[in-house]
C-alpha cells in the first residue's frame, strides 16, 4: 500500500509537468524542449531557498516564477528572433543546465533537515488525527505522512486543473487556444500571436517548474540531472491520458493528462516491483511511450477491419 500511495503521489506531482506539456504540445502545437531544464530549475530554486530558511510556500512560488522566466525566454527567441521552436527550446534547456548549477552551487542539494510542504502536510495530519503516526487502510499500515501528502497533492492538482479549465474558457484563454489552432485567423482578428505564444510558453514552463519544486520537496533533494528525460515522461502522460479518455474537449484533455501521469507512474512502480533493473528505467519509459503512440492507431484499424466472411463476400462481388 505504501508503494501504491507513493507511486500515486509522485504521479500527481508530475501531473503538473503533464499539464505544462499539454499546453505547449497540444494547445500551442509547439515542440518545447525547455522542459528538461525548467523542471530542475524549479527544484534548484526551491531547494536553495528552503536551505536558507525561506518559508516553503514562498520558495515554491519563486520556483514557479523561475519557470515563467525560462518559458518566456524560449518564446522570445522563437517569436522575436525567429529561431525555430525546437532549437529555441534546446538553447534554453542547454543554458539552464549551467544556470541550475550556479543556483545550487553544486550538483545536489539535500533537504532532509529542511521544512518543506511535505512536512506541513505531515503536521496537519498529525494534528487532525491527534498524533497518530500510522493509519490502517484496508488492512495495510500507511504512515500519516504518506497519506496526507497524497491528499494534499490531490487537492492541489484538482484546484490547479479547475483553474486551468476556467482560464482557458476566458477571452484570453480562448485566444491562446485559437492561436494554436489557427494563428492566421486569430491574427486577422487583431490578436497579437507573438504575445500569446510567449505567455503560453511561460505558463507552461511555470507549471513544469512547479512540478520540479514539489518533486524536490517530496523526494528530499534537488539534483541538476533530475530533468533528463522529463519531456518524454510528460508526453507519455498526455498520450496515455488521451488514450484513456480521449481529447474531444478541454476538460477531458486536462483530466486525461492527470490520469495519464498517475497511470504511468503506476506502470513504472509495477515494473520495479517485478524486479526491473533501475538502470533500465529510461528504456522502459521509452517502451511505454512507444506503446502509447502506436496502440490507439492499431486498435482503431483493428476495429475497422471487416470480418473474414465479409471480406470473402466482398471479393465474390
Amino acid at each position: 500500500m505504501t508503494l501504491l500511495i507513493g507511486a500515486l503521489s509522485l504521479g500527481l506531482i508530475l501531473s503538473f509537468l503533464a499539464l505544462g506539456v499539454l499546453i505547449s504540445f497540444r494547445i500551442f502545437r509547439f515542440p518545447d524542449i525547455t522542459v528538461d531544464g525548467s523542471l530542475p530549475l524549479g527544484a534548484a530554486i526551491a531547494a536553495v531557498l528552503l536551505a536558507r530558511g525561506v518559508e516553503p510556500t514562498l520558495a515554491t512560488a519563486a520556483a514557479f516564477c523561475g519557470g515563467l522566466l525560462a518559458g518566456s525566454i524560449t518564446g522570445v527567441l522563437h517569436t522575436k528572433f525567429k529561431i525555430h521552436g525546437l532549437l529555441a527550446g534546446i538553447l534554453v534547456m542547454t543554458a539552464l543546465y549551467s544556470v541550475n548549477l550556479n543556483i545550487m552551487g553544486r550538483s545536489n542539494v539535500p533537504l532532509t533537515s529542511e521544512v518543506t510542504l511535505a512536512n506541513y502536510a505531515e503536521r496537519a495530519g498529525a494534528a487532525i488525527l491527534g498524533g497518530v503516526s500510522d493509519l490502517n487502510l484496508l488492512g495495510w499500515e500507511v504512515s500519516v505522512r504518506d497519506a496526507f501528502v497524497f491528499v494534499s497533492i490531490l487537492v492541489a492538482v484538482s484546484v490547479a486543473g479547475l483553474i486551468l479549465y476556467l482560464f482557458f474558457r476566458t477571452n484570453l484563454g480562448t485566444a491562446m487556444r485559437a492561436t494554436g489552432e489557427n494563428d492566421q485567423m486569430i491574427r486577422a482578428l487583431g490578436v497579437n500571436v507573438e504575445h500569446m505564444m510567449v505567455f503560453g510558453l511561460a505558463f507552461s514552463n511555470g507549471l513544469i517548474a512547479l512540478a520540479g519544486s514539489l518533486l524536490a520537496q517530496y523526494q528530499g533533494f534537488a539534483d541538476v540531472q533530475m530533468g533528463i528525460g522529463m519531456i518524454v515522461l510528460g508526453l507519455a502522460s498526455v498520450i496515455i491520458g488521451e488514450a484513456l479518455v480521449g481529447s474531444g474537449s478541454l476538460g477531458l484533455s486536462i483530466a486525461g493528462a492527470v490520469m495519464g501521469s498517475m497511470l504511468f507512474r503506476l506502470l513504472v512502480a509495477i515494473a520495479l516491483t517485478w524486479g526491473l533493473d533501475p538502470n533500465d528505467l529510461k528504456l522502459i519509459t521509452a517502451l511505454f511511450v512507444f506503446l502509447a503512440l502506436v496502440a490507439p492507431n492499431f486498435l482503431s484499424r483493428l476495429g475497422k477491419r471487416p470480418a473474414l466472411g465479409e471480406e470473402s463476400r466482398a471479393a465474390a462481388r
